[in-house]
């Protein structure tokens, strides 16, 4: 696939400044990859991102499919044109995880004028999937 980024050289340090302040850094949250149509984001899985069984909480697999997909899109468009929002996510959990880090891969299902639909899939330490995820992006006019 050609390179989906509105900057065609998009890499990890053009993408670091985006995380300051966030759920993401809250969440412990880390770029790990960039391609010409992908991202990849790792999370740990710790007291921040479990639920009460001690388990992967289901929230914060959704947290990082909309952060790294949103993400994703803000990266399509033309900043200085357009903005790109939240639409839908679903998400289907698979495997639990106590421990370690979760990665998600996200890549390009649809990418229109209005809206991007998102493939995420996360992936545990073993490579072991933990969730598919699919996150539907509104893309904006700015005003």
């Amino acid at each position: 696939m050609a390179v989906i980024w509105f900057n065609k050289s998009l890499s990890l340090p053009d993408i670091q400044p985006l995380g300051p302040k966030t759920m993401g850094e809250h969440l412990g949250m880390e770029w790990v990859a960039v391609g010409d149509d992908f991202l990849k984001m790792k999370m740990p899985v710790d007291d921040r991102t479990k639920q009460p069984y001690g388990l992967l909480h289901g929230g914060a697999s959704c947290a990082l499919a909309e952060t790294i997909g949103s993400v994703a899109s803000h990266f399509v468009i033309d900043p200085d044109k357009f903005i790109c929002v939240g639409l839908e996510i679903n998400a289907n959990h698979v495997r639990g995880v106590r421990d370690g880090y979760i990665t998600a891969t996200c890549i390009p299902l649809h990418i229109g004028a209005s809206t991007h639909v998102w493939d995420i899939k996360i992936h545990d330490e073993r490579e072991k999937l933990v969730c598919i995820s699919r996150l539907t992006v509104a893309i904006l006019k700015k005003p």
